[in-house]
């Protein structure tokens, strides 16, 4: 060997299939837990920043007996905990002194819903609502694939789904920009219909791969609305390239994101500014 040569380094062994699924078993493990993480940022700021009010206005002695208290009504009220979290930032405070903090509010009864199956005893429940609503979307779009996503103050939020795979969950968790047709029908107010996902341009190309790969070739996105605010989208997704609904989808479809849009306010007005309510109760009791 000539002087100052290093010997040539071995040929790399070529992978194994027992390799492959271990590197595939952990890309999976890294990309669920980048999602989870995901989600936490999203959330854990409303959350610490409920907990700080629960502390300052009623004199709670530290963030756990704050959490606990919030993590016990959202339980009872069957509402997720970041939702309560969010109406306890947003929504103004009660009178300092007062035994109720909405003392003037009267009970409503929740809308009609036009066509949406709900089972009988659960037209409070929010989870059973959205889920019904999301089988009557896709029943008249004719597909079995699709998604709900509910409007927050920072963009949409992924709630319902069937038919996809866990990378479109995980890529569409949370919706913050204006490259989907979800957010152009959030934008605009209207339904949005995409011919063929391939070639749309309201895509940016990781929204469009991550579609594609899921088996969707076109999809439909139908605003819930409640008069001027957008409450969420449902979406269908099909596995072909679609030609377009008839008009009397097109209602169909409007006249279901219309009243689903008006329960999901009701539900707000109502089964969530009662679990503010209980929450009210229980602090005072704490302290």
């Amino acid at each position: 060997m000539p002087y100052g040569r290093k010997p040539a380094a071995p040929p790399a062994a070529a992978p194994t299939e027992g390799n492959v699924e271990e590197l595939r078993a952990e890309v999976e493990r890294l990309r669920r837990r980048n999602a989870d993480l995901q989600g936490r940022v999203r959330t854990h700021p409303a959350i610490a920043l409920a907990q700080g009010i629960l502390i300052e206005r009623y004199g709670l002695r530290e963030l756990t007996e704050a959490f606990a208290l919030m993590r016990h009504v959202s339980q009872r009220a069957n509402i997720k905990l970041h939702q309560l979290a969010d109406a306890l930032s947003r929504v103004p405070g009660p009178d300092t002194g007062a035994h109720l903090w909405f003392p003037r509010r009267a009970p409503t009864l929740p809308p009609p819903l036009h066509g949406v199956d709900v089972e009988q005893g659960a037209g409070a429940n929010q989870g059973a609502v959205l889920g019904a609503a999301l089988r009557r979307v896709l029943a008249i779009a004719g597909t079995d694939m699709g998604n709900l996503q509910l409007a927050d103050r920072s963009g949409l939020r992924l709630e319902k789904h069937t038919g996809h795979p866990r990378e479109f969950t995980d890529f569409f968790a949370f919706v913050d920009g204006p490259t989907t047709a979800c957010s152009q029908a959030a934008a605009d107010h209207e339904q949005v219909t995409v011919r063929d996902v391939a070639t749309a341009e309201v895509f940016d190309e990781d929204s469009r791969r991550t579609i594609l790969e899921a088996g969707s070739r076109a999809c439909h996105s139908v605003p819930l609305i409640d008069g001027q605010s957008v409450r969420g989208i449902i979406s269908s997704h099909h596995a072909r390239p679609l030609a377009g609904f008839t008009r009397p989808q097109l209602q169909e479809l409007q006249t279901t994101g219309e009243a689903v849009g008006r329960w999901l306010t009701w539900h707000r007005d109502t089964v969530v500014f009662d679990a503010l309510e209980e929450l009210h109760r229980l602090a005072r009791a704490t302290v």
